[in-house]
């Protein structure tokens, strides 16, 4: 399931919650203390949203969105429960 990502990085803590509406339609926020420097924010981001929706990181995968705080990520599940933590998620 691909999920619209809108980060935040060098935030106080991590953290996974919270709607975003973008041009490209609501996104998931996801703050993460690591800065947006060579990748680590990306890296962090990956790692964040791989704990919240209680899969591996190597089910989630990043589409787009690199070097932007704007990105779109594939998860690796059932959709059922991706859809359903999504929803929470978004509250």
């Amino acid at each position: 399931m691909r999920i619209l990502l809108r980060v935040r990085p060098g935030a106080s803590r991590t953290a996974v919650g919270g709607r975003y509406d973008g041009v490209a339609g609501p996104a998931l926020v996801v703050a993460v203390t690591a800065r947006a420097v060579d990748g680590r924010a990306t890296k962090a981001v990956l790692e964040a949203v791989a704990a919240a929706f209680d899969v591996r990181r190597s089910a989630v995968t990043l589409i787009r969105g690199a070097t932007s705080r704007d990105k779109l990520v594939d998860i690796q599940g059932a959709e059922s429960n991706i859809r359903l933590k999504l929803e929470g998620l978004l509250d």
